[in-house]
């Protein structure tokens, strides 16, 4: 006999973005999407420190102040 974890209609098992495990998504998990403080504070560490990043181009270069034309002289 398989015994299955029996999760409320208003709960679903999700991914944990933390550690990859399985995690109870619904009112009964207070640290949702994450399984675990750990989990949840190990991103907040993250995100404090920066880890997570979106990738920039860097900016043109401005043209030097004599290449503007609305400079006056």
């Amino acid at each position: 006999m398989t015994h299955s974890r029996s999760t409320d209609a208003r709960e679903r098992i999700v991914r944990c973005p933390g550690c990859r495990g399985d995690s109870v998504y619904g009112p009964g998990n207070a640290y949702r999407p994450f399984c675990s403080q750990r989990c949840k504070l190990a991103d907040l560490g993250a995100w404090a420190s920066e880890q997570f990043r979106m990738p920039a181009q860097d900016p043109p270069d401005d043209p030097p102040d004599d290449a503007d034309p609305r400079r006056a002289h």
